[in-house]
């Protein structure tokens, strides 16, 4: 199985253990036609289709990711269920509802990272698809094998700019030699700190925050585990923090959503701790 560390993972069942196997040789660009954001996507693919692709991207960059990209995703019709075996790693990314606009920049910087990880981590050649079956990268409307009934995803915009920025960039990128891995430094964040933050910061003006810098580690952690939008890791542990709180806790097994519940949304040690574990932060008294 492979998942791109830079997306939230928003499993899709049954998909994810019913569909087939395949051996991605391509990744095909998508626009939803919808100004969505990865949650809303997951929500739309869990609720009320079967044409999902692997991922989703927002307007800020953010990233979700569905189905494994080695597990079949059934956009592309045909670039999936080719007798051999490999198939399509297919990106969807908000748009407006007529599919008219281009690329955001951060859309457009995070859809060259992507396409730089499906080069390296699945050797999908630096080309433009040559045809239905050929290997690399492409858009929707490129091939019938893609759409029979035809289609003009992802907008005439966006497919000048898959020509003239995004694939050349993913080009230039990809061939740039990996730097190797730094190692990291945990950051550390006060339980204390937390606590007072999630008292004070509701009550401030829009977007105040009385510790920001540890507010944003653990609102980027609640983002990482699905739970907070990206639009929303702001260091402000306010109204829009509180529910994915009570989601992470309830996620541990504890229940009651009413002031002074076990799932209140509001941080106790144990909580704390344990998303800083899995999503990689230290927590002090």
């Amino acid at each position: 199985m492979a998942w791109y560390k830079e997306a939230v993972r928003l499993e899709l069942q049954p998909e994810s253990r019913e569909q087939a196997s395949i051996r991605p040789t391509q990744m095909l660009f998508h626009s939803i036609v919808a100004p969505w954001d990865e949650h809303r996507l997951y929500a739309y693919w869990k609720n009320s289709t079967s044409l999902e692709s692997h991922f989703g991207v927002d307007y800020d960059g953010s990233l979700g990711q569905y189905l494994s990209t080695t597990t079949r995703a059934d956009a592309n019709y045909q670039a999936n269920r080719r007798p051999d075996g490999t198939g399509a790693i297919s990106v969807e990314s908000a748009s407006n509802t007529k599919a008219t606009d281009r690329w955001a920049d951060d859309q457009l910087e995070a859809l060259v990272d992507l396409g730089v990880w499906a080069h390296r981590t699945h050797a999908i050649p630096l080309r433009a698809c040559r045809d239905g079956d050929d290997g690399g990268f492409g858009i929707h409307r490129m091939f019938r094998q893609w759409s029979p009934s035809g289609t003009s995803c992802p907008g005439d915009k966006r497919a000048a700019q898959f020509r003239s920025e995004l694939l050349p960039a993913i080009v230039a990128r990809a061939k740039k030699p990996t730097p190797a891995p730094a190692t990291p430094k945990r950051p550390v964040v006060s339980l204390a700190h937390i606590k007072a933050a999630q008292r004070r910061d509701p009550g401030l003006p829009q977007g105040g925050a009385a510790y920001r810098a540890e507010g944003l580690v653990v609102e980027t952690a609640l983002y990482k585990a699905g739970l907070l939008a990206k639009r929303w890791v702001d260091g402000s542990l306010g109204s829009k923090t509180l529910p994915a709180v009570s989601e992470w806790q309830e996620r541990l097994g504890y229940r009651g959503r009413q002031p002074g519940g076990d799932a209140d949304g509001y941080f106790g040690r144990t909580s704390l701790v344990k998303l800083g574990h899995r999503y990689g932060f230290d927590v002090k008294e």
